[in-house]
């Protein structure tokens, strides 16, 4: 039986308490119970992609704002959170249906960059996407200065939209608590 996947966009204000309890469900089961409060305060804010089989969510994702440093330039970037299939629809065009979404977003909005951070087997659904690997270092403009994110390095992608980058050179994130990217 072919399921049909419908992927709509919302802006967290436009989802009600119903909603982002399925999402947040959603989330805490797809990354196994290790999806903290901080990794969920920065999935909201910004554009979801809620992507529904019938009446159930099976997959989302979310764009935030983000400002990265980069060749002494601040970017306006749109910073990728909390992408997740369920898990008896992963490897369906779940995530690849959300990722389309996702980047529409990114090409029609106000960013210079698109960017994320990608678990090891969720690279392949990236890079297979146009997404490119930051070979350079990374680091973050925390509350006493840059300090570098050496456990980072290997795991960013960066979708260029309109900003110059140099994929060898060094990245600097905003902070936040929790993960910082």
């Amino acid at each position: 039986m072919t399921t049909m996947i419908h992927v709509r966009t919302a802006h967290t204000s436009e989802l009600g308490e119903g909603e982002l309890t399925a999402i947040r469900n959603l989330l805490d089961t797809a990354f196994e119970g290790n999806f903290s409060d901080d990794d969920w305060d920065h999935s909201v804010g910004g554009v979801h992609a809620l992507a529904h089989d019938g009446d159930e969510l099976v997959g989302h994702g979310s764009v935030v704002q983000r400002r990265l440093l980069h060749g002494g330039r601040a970017l306006r970037t749109g910073y990728v959170e909390a992408v997740a299939a369920r898990a008896d629809r992963r490897r369906r065009g779940v995530g690849s249906a959300v990722m389309a979404e996702l980047e529409r977003v990114l090409r029609h909005g106000a960013y210079e960059l698109g960017a994320l951070g990608a678990a090891e087997a969720a690279a392949p659904l990236y890079t297979g996407r146009g997404w490119r690997l930051w070979r350079g270092p990374s680091s973050v403009l925390s509350p006493g200065g840059i300090v570098r994110t050496e456990e980072e390095d290997g795991f960013l992608y960066v979708l260029p939209l309109t900003a110059e980058l140099d994929l060898d050179g060094e990245l600097v994130c905003d902070w936040r608590p929790g993960d910082v990217w």
